[in-house]
């Protein structure tokens, strides 16, 4: 069974995952995969996440998948319960995953049982393509990634980090995508298993 905890924020990763897995404190491995935010200034969410994970008392394993092959990175995460990728700059972790072969990787690994855990640009490259990234006004590099073609595991797109004042740009965004478009604020995750999509965490669901 596909099953994959596709968040806003890490804080419902937290909240949800030992009961999805089954598993608490120091019997939970992760790894948790911090590429994404190589090219981020501010990294106080990363101190939030890891903290969080200490006080937990999970068994986590921090990496970083540039520079690394497939052999490498199998080895490394084939024990794992859960494999966890944090947010931060979307379009320079797709890059890395496609350049690595990391999307291999990954899916031979869901495919025999680990859970995966995306968080924002986490979440969003489990999509049909990354192409919400690019919806927001705030502009960010995209280290040359032409091909925004995601790795498709669900059919729809997401937009994280809801704000009521982004909304008609949202509105815009989704009249001109093809796909459907789930919205999500930081108290809500969706839960994926194979094709059956469930809203946890505040079921509100946001529709504009």
């Amino acid at each position: 069974m596909k099953t994959l905890l596709l968040t806003s924020s890490g804080k419902t990763v937290s909240k949800f995952l030992p009961e999805i897995i089954g598993k608490q404190g120091s019997d939970l491995k992760v790894a948790w995969i911090t590429t994404a935010a190589k090219v981020i200034d501010d990294l106080s969410y990363l101190e939030i996440r890891r903290d969080s994970m200490i006080e937990m008392g999970w068994d986590f394993e921090e990496i970083d998948i540039e520079g690394q092959n497939q052999d490498e990175l199998l080895a490394k995460l084939k024990d794992k319960d859960a494999i966890y990728i944090e947010g931060g700059n979307t379009f320079y972790l797709l890059k890395v995953i496609k350049e690595s072969g990391f999307d291999k990787t990954l899916r031979k690994l869901i495919e025999e049982g680990i859970v995966y855990v995306g968080s924002s640009a986490g979440s969003y490259i489990m999509c049909p393509t990354i192409e919400m990234a690019t919806w927001k006004t705030d502009s960010k590099p995209r280290y040359s990634l032409k091909d925004l073609t995601g790795l498709n595991y669900v059919p729809f797109l997401m937009s994280v980090h809801y704000d009521p004042k982004n909304k008609k740009i949202l509105i815009d965004a989704i009249k001109n995508t093809k796909y459907q478009v789930k919205i999500l604020n930081d108290e809500q995750a969706l839960l994926v298993k194979d094709d059956e999509v469930e809203l946890i965490g505040n079921k509100k669901e946001i529709n504009l």
